[in-house]
């Protein structure tokens, strides 16, 4: 037995020794890739300086054509084409600005400290939108059934309470991810970048509501809500889904585009049959607040929560609407100005 123990002593030595030979490579290996990133944060350093000194020099440059007056025919001429070049200039620098690290908005700043969140390759920024999109629809998911669960198998605070603290933890965390993506060229319309900040604050809210008569008078109500919003917004995610990577595909999107709860114009095309599932949300949303608005004057209400709430699904049905409004009539006009050109093409020939 001590033979067969030394001959396993020397085996795993002898192993040691060849794993040593091939660490001692790792090693360079690994000194080379630290020296390497040093040299790439040292070359987005002086990138940065670069583009500052650029946008600064293309903001002197625009001011003093602006100082210009009583200009020749053709000093006028070579003024448009440098206000071209120029504009030209700005959308490279822009491109550039795309490719390097920027500064934290306030809110992440506020949350994550001065963390650097820019991601560098095109496939890291993909994947952390995938990744944020699979975030989305699992919790919507789990969400929507635990509505159902809420309403048809169990009535109890508890669970109620546990339904608003994950509402409370998915918009926070909502919110973050979403800053990281406009910080990697993710485009949001503000309203829905407000949207979610908003129902952050009214999750919360739902949190400190006492279990009293008038929460109950709102509850079952406030679960069918949320049990069509999860719904809608699967329906969403599947067909918006799709219809982005059509796009891309096509090149009429760009890579980062997300999904959203809303409506934007890119969704027209395919997915105009959408617009009524919206627009019930948000009467659905209106519908709360005049409930909740009108259980606030109940002689047994005596909580804040009933009033605040209302007036914030009074604030989210009016931010929803007219957001989709002015997208709706955006593109109906582009349609009238399509076809106007059409006839007036067809009269020219």
């Amino acid at each position: 037995m001590a033979l067969a123990v030394d001959t396993t002593v020397d085996a795993a030595a002898a192993d040691f020794l060849a794993l040593s030979k091939e660490f001692a490579k790792f090693e360079e290996q690994n000194k080379a890739y630290v020296s390497q990133l040093d040299a790439v944060y040292t070359s987005q350093s002086k990138n940065l300086k670069d583009l500052s000194h650029h946008k600064y020099r293309l903001a002197q440059i625009s001011e003093s054509l602006k100082k210009l007056k009583d200009l020749s025919p053709d000093e006028k001429v070579i003024l448009e084409n440098l206000k071209i070049e120029l504009a030209q200039r700005k959308a490279q620098l822009n491109d550039i600005a795309g490719t390097l690290p920027a500064k934290n908005n306030i809110y992440l700043r506020i949350v994550l400290g001065n963390v650097n969140v820019s991601l560098l390759s095109k496939a890291e920024r993909f994947k952390y939108k995938d990744e944020y999109e699979r975030f989305k629809l699992v919790v919507t998911v789990i969400s929507t059934i635990w509505s159902f669960c809420n309403l048809f198998l169990f009535e109890h605070r508890v669970m109620d309470a546990a339904f608003h603290f994950l509402l409370v933890w998915y918009y926070c965390t909502l919110t973050i991810r979403e800053g990281i993506l406009r910080m990697n060229g993710s485009k949001i319309q503000p309203w829905w970048v407000a949207h979610h900040y908003i129902s952050t604050f009214q999750a919360g809210v739902l949190v400190t509501w006492p279990d009293t008569v008038i929460y109950h008078a709102f509850r079952n109500q406030f679960f069918y809500f949320s049990l069509y919003l999860g719904l809608v917004q699967m329906l969403q995610y599947r067909y918006q889904h799709g219809q982005l990577y059509k796009l891309k595909a096509l090149g009429e999107r760009s890579s980062m585009e997300l999904t959203v709860e809303g409506f934007h114009s890119w969704m027209w095309r395919g997915l105009g049959f959408l617009l009524p599932f919206l627009f019930g949300g948000y009467f659905l949303q209106l519908y709360n607040a005049y409930t909740l608005w009108n259980l606030s004057k109940d002689p047994r209400c005596h909580e804040w929560q009933v009033g605040i709430c209302a007036i914030v699904f009074f604030v989210l049905f009016l931010g929803n609407t007219v957001t989709t409004l002015i997208v709706v009539k955006r593109k109906f006009q582009q349609g009238l100005r399509t076809e106007a050109e059409k006839v007036t093409k067809y009269k020219s020939t």
